[in-house]
């Protein structure tokens, strides 16, 4: 039996990953609130995977920086408005990521009236959020990593 290796010293696309095949666990669980706060994790965080090849493109900067600038961003919406569009300008990802900005909000607003607000998700919601989730992540992945597919995870 191999050991996985620790959730921290995962890469952001291995986290992207894990998240994703947590969602599929509790989905079928049907647990469908916890499964879009899940998706919209992995969002974020295919977000922050973004964000680090955009500034590994241009100047190399200290990680912990770096990770300060994604924490200062907050958030899903954040990431794009404060960092990913401003840092992709006259860039050809730009387009793109400006589109991806109508996705992320829908993905926010979703994940922030269940962990703000109590909202409870039927699972017409969490299906329409997790395909949401996935063309916002596998959009901004492929921009950087075009082979990129998110594994769905038998349950």
């Amino acid at each position: 039996m191999t050991k996985r290796k620790p959730y921290e010293q995962r890469t952001d696309l291995e986290k992207v990953q894990s998240q994703w095949n947590k969602l599929s666990a509790l989905h079928t669980r049907e647990e469908w609130s916890a499964a879009i706060v899940r998706a919209a994790t992995a969002a974020e965080i295919a977000a922050n995977y973004a964000v680090r090849k955009e500034f590994s493109t241009r100047i190399t900067l200290d990680p912990k920086f770096i990770d300060s600038l994604l924490r200062w961003a907050n958030g899903l919406a954040g990431k794009i408005d404060r960092l990913l569009i401003p840092l992709s300008v006259g860039e050809k990802q730009n387009k793109t990521i400006k589109k991806l900005k109508t996705i992320s909000e829908k993905i926010n607003n979703k994940r922030n009236a269940i962990a703000h607000q109590g909202e409870f998700c039927s699972e017409d919601e969490a299906k329409e959020s997790i395909q949401l989730s996935r063309e916002f992540i596998e959009t901004l992945v492929r921009i950087y990593e075009p082979d990129f597919t998110l594994k769905d995870k038998e349950c």
